[in-house]
């Protein structure tokens, strides 16, 4: 166990894990000997006076990393330990690979694509010892992994001891292909200028007012500057650009509509669009609604889909509160 924190509220409490895979939790090392590396990850729990009965996994964007998730995932533990006091949720924020402190380790299996990144996650919880999770949550790219993930467990990709995850969240993440033609840039203009910056910077500063002189937002540029981290007297990447690129082709090029046509029976597939987001169009709303329409006989799992209102694409920036208002009663039914 690499540290212990407590958070802001003094119920809740978080660790990181920079981790490998070793039975427990440990500092992340490299060696010539280990043979299975796994993604580093912090938990965030209500309480650590009581087993918890329940995991979900919560998986971030593009360039992003698990911290992202804290402030949102403590207020879901906490909400959801005060709704049923018997229960207790572990909320796993996991640094997907070539982001956050997984950035660092070296060894996962190539190419950086979303059925590799999916991998990850069944070799954290196998190396571990732990119970597959009973809900997986995906913000944009983490969407896709997530939907990844659950196909392949339904391939029978991770073994036959697999476990489904009962609840699947899809947040603001188209689930088919995304071609250029129905996108703004805006993403490929964000790796682009990064590919044409230093690895280094000055200050984090330097970097939010460069981002504004060549056009983008004021909130864009400021996201931006959280993810650098501090090397020597400048700052450099919380992640590694070129390995996040491929993992972006690889969620653009990749489609999930035959998952949500056939889910794994027993699965329950939540579909979040913010009202907002420019990620969407009039087609693909309407297959989702279709999806969610439909009255199964109970061999397939189902699909829903949810509308976050005064919402962009940064959900759990811009209405954590309506979030947490349709993700905490799916949560809490599991464990009644």
């Amino acid at each position: 166990m690499a540290s212990l924190r407590k958070a802001h509220s003094s119920s809740l409490i978080l660790r990181r894990f920079l981790n490998s895979g070793t039975g427990s939790p440990s500092v992340l090392s490299y060696t010539t000997t280990r043979t299975l590396e796994t993604l580093a990850y912090e938990e965030v729990r209500a309480s650590s006076d009581k087993p918890f009965t329940n995991t979900a996994f919560i998986l971030h964007g593009l360039l992003g990393s698990a911290r992202n998730w804290r402030s949102f995932s403590r207020s879901l533990a906490s909400t959801l330990s005060s709704s049923d006091p018997s229960s207790e949720w572990r909320m796993v924020l996991v640094d997907l690979r070539n982001h956050g402190e997984s950035a660092k380790i070296e060894g996962l299996h190539f190419p950086h694509n979303m059925f590799n990144a999916a991998k990850d996650l069944s070799n954290l919880v196998t190396a571990h010892g732990w119970p597959w999770p009973d809900v997986v949550i995906g913000h944009s790219m983490g969407g896709k992994v997530a939907l990844q993930f659950a196909q392949s467990c339904a391939r029978g990709d991770y073994g036959q001891s697999v476990v489904f995850p009962k609840q699947l969240w899809v947040l603001d993440s188209v689930p088919g292909e995304v071609s250029t033609e129905n996108s703004d840039g805006e993403v490929e203009k964000v790796l682009k200028t990064l590919q044409s910056l230093p690895s280094t910077v000055p200050s984090r500063r330097w970097l939010v007012n460069r981002m504004i002189e060549l056009g983008f937002s004021k909130s864009l540029s400021g996201w931006m500057g959280s993810n650098l981290k501090k090397h020597e007297e400048q700052e450099t990447w919380a992640f590694n650009l070129d390995g996040a690129i491929q993992m972006f082709n690889s969620y653009r090029e990749t489609s999930y509509w035959s998952l949500l046509e056939h889910p794994p029976k027993g699965m329950e597939i939540g579909m979040v669009v913010a009202e907002k987001s420019d990620r969407w169009n009039a087609d693909i709303i309407h297959q989702l609604e279709r999806l969610a329409g439909r009255r199964g006989n109970g061999s397939e799992g189902e699909v829903s889909l949810y509308v976050l209102p005064n919402s962009g694409h940064w959900v759990h920036v811009d209405n954590p509160k309506g979030l947490l208002k349709i993700l905490a009663p799916k949560l809490s039914s599991l464990s009644t």
